[in-house]
């Protein structure tokens, strides 16, 4: 599944038009419904890699994009499931009113979900009864001026919460990124776009970039003729959570993985003076992906 963020903003602040930069769907801001796209993750490796396996079609890593249409706690309750929040502000102040926003909807989404537990604790099922203390405990914190984040304890599992979530922030206008030039270059073609900016890098790539860093990802790469395609993985994960990343039938089956460094494959030019060299490892399920492999996952289903 693909990782998700979620864009928040204040009216006005630009949300839609940094979601349809990213993700060219050209939604409109006034339908006042969510919006939901893929936006791809621009690297320099892809295209070198690409190119020495000759490949017919290219297609980089993306994250899954939702931009909600408004800022109260209803609203900001359908971004629970995201990984992360893209913060859209036209000036630093409103990054501390969004912050609040978002502490305002974890507040009601603990107080909700205490009124509920205390209806089923009524049963006397003692795991619900010390839920109901966990989140009385934990309403309280909030209440006194306290984050979520800043709890000194575990935090129930079913929360979910806003405010622990990594945040990006894009600034909106002159001294940041200009989200309406790049909406309107997002209905251009890629050529169009990259004449327009004169062949320099689009300032979404920064955003993306400041996203995978915030979510500590790392990108590998599957090679071929037919496609070649990047990946994204959270630091730490292992070669059969990459397999799982391409398709549970690959991590079902995983015998091996056949690893390459992503520049000993474009400095060789070719797998076969790749493996002349004795670059190409043999790695198990347990190995652990680096930045910039590229993979080729032996599996039977």
């Amino acid at each position: 599944m693909a990782l998700e963020v979620g864009i928040v903003g204040l009216p006005g602040a630009g949300a839609t038009q940094l979601f349809n930069a990213l993700t060219h769907a050209g939604a409109q801001a006034h339908d006042l419904k969510e919006h939901v796209g893929m936006a791809p993750i621009a690297d320099d490796r892809l295209g070198p890699v690409a190119a020495v396996e000759n490949a017919r079609k290219i297609t980089p890593a993306a994250i899954r994009v939702v931009d909600v249409p408004g800022t109260g706690p209803q609203l900001l309750g359908n971004l629970r499931q995201v990984d992360a929040l893209l913060m859209v502000v036209r000036t630093p102040a409103e990054v501390e009113e969004l912050r609040l926003e978002l502490l305002v909807a974890d507040r009601d989404h603990v107080e909700r979900r205490l009124e509920r537990v205390r209806q089923q604790a009524k049963s006397g099922d003692p795991k619900l009864r010390r839920e109901v203390a966990d989140l009385e405990r934990l309403l309280a914190h909030v209440e006194g001026g306290g984050t979520l984040a800043g709890y000194g304890e575990d935090l129930p599992p079913e929360l979910d919460p806003l405010t622990t979530k990594p945040v990006v922030v894009v600034e909106n206008g002159p001294d940041g990124i200009d989200l309406a030039l790049e909406e309107e270059l997002a209905e251009l073609d890629e050529e169009e776009a990259a004449a327009f900016r004169e062949g320099g890098s689009s300032a979404l790539d920064e955003v993306a970039g400041r996203l995978k860093d915030a979510l500590d990802l790392v990108t590998f790469f599957t090679a071929g003729e037919k496609e070649t395609r990047a990946w994204t993985l959270r630091r730490g994960q292992t070669a059969l959570d990459a397999a799982a990343t391409i398709h549970s039938d690959i991590a079902r089956g995983f015998i091996r993985c056949e690893v390459i460094r992503w520049s000993d494959l474009v400095e060789c030019g070719s797998r076969a003076e790749v493996a002349r060299r004795g670059l190409q490892r043999l790695e198990g399920k347990e190995y652990v992906v680096e930045d910039g492999d590229v993979l080729n996952i032996r599996f039977n289903v």
